[in-house]
């Protein structure tokens, strides 16, 4: 099931919640992963400040997004074979949430940090650090899910 924008932020938000803890569908771990593994994109491109191509964003938010799943299904529970459904469905999410915004939406030829502004979504939601770490993350990073 294709998710866009407002199905991925309130996957996101139902998760982060912890609404519906004892069974999470795989929609809905991929719609959060995909929202989650695009606003992790946004906030590294966004501090390195680099033009990106359009093919590039989508392969690394992609893959980000499939991370997500994993680290989700570790917190929230899914059988091996609604995991595999998820990571191929939270890639798909995370690369038409891009479409949408940047290639559709803003008719950008590339994306560029310092010309077009994330979603507005982004500013709605907290992106709290991720349940199953303790303490901080290799390298200093805080793990947002």
């Amino acid at each position: 099931m294709p998710f866009g924008w407002g199905d991925a932020e309130n996957a996101h938000q139902q998760v982060q919640e912890g609404q519906h803890e004892g069974h999470l569908s795989h929609d809905l771990i991929a719609g959060a992963a995909a929202f989650t593994g695009m606003k992790a994109w946004e906030d590294h491109q966004r501090k390195e400040g680099k033009e990106v191509s359009h093919s590039t964003a989508k392969q690394v938010i992609a893959g980000l997004a499939a991370a997500g799943v994993t680290r989700l299904v570790e917190t929230k529970g899914l059988n091996a074979i609604d995991e595999h459904k998820a990571k191929k469905q939270a890639e798909e999410n995370a690369q038409r949430l891009y479409e949408e915004h940047y290639e559709r939406g803003q008719n950008a030829p590339h994306f560029n940090p310092n010309e077009h502004k994330p979603h507005p979504s982004f500013e709605r939601n907290r992106f709290d650090e991720h349940p199953h770490h303790e303490g901080r993350p290799q390298g200093g990073q805080v793990d947002r899910w």
